[in-house]
């Protein structure tokens, strides 16, 4: 089938696991966790990275095998750092850095690079936006690379993007396939849920309310103090739960503070409150701990697959089945088992997008 050569726009814990999980991957280990070890004939060991984007000095000029491990970055080191050829370059910076990570991340001062021309340059297949939340213009703006340069996009950050009928209106007339918005965990706080909602629902209790509180202890957390750059975390995360109950009911679900010895794990704390037969009482109350690179890298893996054989097929726009199964905020919303099956449909040719 042959390779599928990937760019990365910022490099920071997400990139750093996907990174690590392909090279595992290429060195001959097996890589758990994956849910489709082959998709369309495409394995994870057919990624190839090409080129890289970031603003960290501890980062720029560094091959990106080098710059994954650097700081603030500080998820799982499951490889030894080799080099890749492939030089981290300077990207502009646009409102990629909020007043906690300018506290965090030292600025390069070079001049930042024609990234689109990067990306024709390199023959990338696919470029994947991995910027801070709260990025919108930065978000926006690698979008507009991928249009110009012709390569699909996965938008794996809560810039609407691909469910935003304007913009997916462009990547349709253009042919440019896009995956989007915000990446869904493998099995994280979200996907989870979705799916307590859903059993609840067919199981008919009644949900009377519910939360999920999130914290963490990397950059994006610290990030996300901020406010004003949450709104569409928030919305993205409550909209793919509120999608599973037919009802309005009170919810709260977001990120709630930043706690730096945590590192890149994450604590999500998940509450369902309803009613069942005879108005009885009925109450759920989880933790989940995750790595929180780890467990979107994964899906990013099938998001990745799923793109370039849109590419080859010459498809542009969103791809409906893969957005569902791989992310928070698709133009459509589905189910867990609704989006796995769309998405097999749509890799063996049964269902156009």
């Amino acid at each position: 089938m042959g390779r599928i050569r990937v760019a990365i726009a910022g490099v920071g814990n997400c990139a750093s696991a996907l990174v690590q999980g392909v090279l595992k991957q290429e060195d001959g280990q097996f890589l758990e966790g994956l849910s489709f070890p082959e998709l369309g004939g495409y394995k994870p060991s057919d990624i190839e990275f090409v080129a890289a984007f970031d603003v960290n000095k501890n980062k720029v000029g560094k091959d990106l095998g080098e710059a994954i491990f650097a700081p603030p970055n500080n998820t799982l080191k499951i490889i030894e750092p080799r080099k890749l050829g492939v030089e981290v370059m300077r990207a502009p910076i646009l409102d990629g850095l909020g007043k906690y990570l300018q506290q965090m991340i030292p600025l390069d001062d070079g001049k930042p690079v024609d990234v689109s021309e990067v990306l024709k340059r390199c023959s990338a297949d696919i470029l994947i936006n991995y910027v801070p939340v709260g990025s919108e213009k930065a978000a926006r703006f690698y979008a507009e690379q991928a249009l110009n340069a012709r390569v699909a996009f996965i938008n794996a950050m809560p810039t609407f993007i691909a469910s935003d009928p304007s913009w997916e209106k462009r990547f349709c007339e253009s042919k440019v396939p896009i995956v989007g918005d915000d990446v869904m965990s493998q099995l994280g706080a979200t996907v989870l849920h979705k799916t307590l909602a859903k059993l609840l629902v067919e199981r008919g209790v009644k949900i009377k309310n519910t939360y999920q509180l999130n914290v963490g202890g990397d950059a994006d957390f610290a990030n996300m103090l901020e406010e004003s750059r949450l709104r569409t975390k928030r919305i993205s995360k409550t909209s793919a739960v509120q999608a599973m109950i037919p009802y309005d009911v009170p919810t709260r679900i977001g990120p709630s503070d930043f706690i730096d010895f945590l590192e890149n794990r994450k604590y999500a704390y998940i509450m369902l409150e309803g009613v069942y037969f005879g108005g009885a009482p009925i109450r759920i109350e989880l933790k989940l701990e995750v790595w929180d690179a780890f467990n979107s890298a994964g899906v990013i893996v099938d998001a990745i697959r799923v793109a370039k054989i849109a590419k080859d097929r010459g498809l542009g726009g969103a791809i409906i089945s893969a957005c569902a199964w791989t992310m928070k905020h698709p133009p459509v919303q589905m189910s867990y088992e609704e989006a796995k099956k769309a998405l097999l449909e749509f890799v063996e040719g049964k269902r156009e997008r």
